[in-house]
């Protein structure tokens, strides 16, 4: 029976499929280790007690994207080019969903406006990293090759998204209420779109990679297109949700380092 298990399974079996799988990760993760390092570098004075964590997130970030290089160089594999239609930070930016990037390369200080931005499409975004490695460790958290790193990247992911909650919970309580909750319906509506889009191209690289029949790679898209229904039609209201979490203070630490892999 074809299921979510045996096709990841079969993605990781692959050398072609787990290096494009790993570099697409690694990529994605880079890429927020280096936004969260210029956001910490342009917090306001009003809200500097943010940059440690800040900090933290973007060196948790840069640590997933060693990990999952140290996966492929444990296969004896390299990087490969993203393809344009699978990066999904780089959507989500021309979605005008978090900070540009324009901006970020500016020194000029952040304004509270953009912080609401970022954190809440850190929310909504770190709880689809958090859902997906949860996935990721509860097939393979016993793998001997990837165990380890998913279990690792998934308790990373799970403070991230305990943080965004308190954070975002705070300012709510400062009077930015109404504009968070904005925010964070603009970026739920516009990721649930941007995550259709990306594993439709992502499952569909894999297909080719594997050489799927016609009517295997259907399924995955089915599946695809049917969560994306889901959430269009009222799913994506658990992104905007907001709760004190049980983990607090979850980033107010240094970064835990990843012994064996990065």
């Amino acid at each position: 029976m074809l299921s979510a298990r045996s096709l990841f399974q079969e993605i990781i079996d692959n050398d072609e499929s787990y290096r494009l799988f790993c570099s697409i990760a690694a990529s994605g993760e880079a890429q927020g280790g280096w936004e969260n390092g210029r956001i910490a570098a342009l917090v306001p004075d009003s809200r500097r007690d943010l940059a440690p964590k800040i900090t933290r997130h973007g060196a948790d970030e840069d640590k997933h994207g060693r990990i999952f290089l140290g996966l492929l160089r444990k296969r004896g594999l390299e990087a490969c080019e993203v393809p344009d239609e699978a990066d999904y930070t780089a959507l989500l930016e021309r979605r005008g969903i978090g900070l540009a990037h324009h901006k970020l390369r500016r020194d000029e200080p952040l304004t509270d406006d953009d912080i609401i931005m970022y954190l809440a499409h850190s929310r909504v975004t770190e709880e689809r990293a958090a859902d997906q490695m949860a996935m990721l460790s509860k097939f393979f958290g016993d793998h001997p090759d990837i165990g380890k790193a998913m279990k690792m990247i998934s308790n990373d992911e799970d403070n991230h998204l305990a943080y965004c909650h308190e954070e975002l919970l705070r300012l709510a309580a400062d009077g930015h209420g109404r504009t968070i909750q904005r925010v964070l319906r603009e970026c739920a509506l516009a990721e649930v779109a941007v995550y259709r889009d990306v594993s439709l191209a992502v499952m569909a690289h894999m297909g080719r990679v594997l050489q799927w029949p016609r009517a295997k790679s259907a399924v995955p898209a089915a599946g695809i297109r049917a969560v994306y229904a889901y959430e269009r039609a009222g799913g994506w209201r658990r992104m905007t949700k907001l709760e004190m979490p049980g983990r607090r203070d979850a980033l107010g630490g240094p970064a835990t380092s990843a012994p064996g892999f990065a």
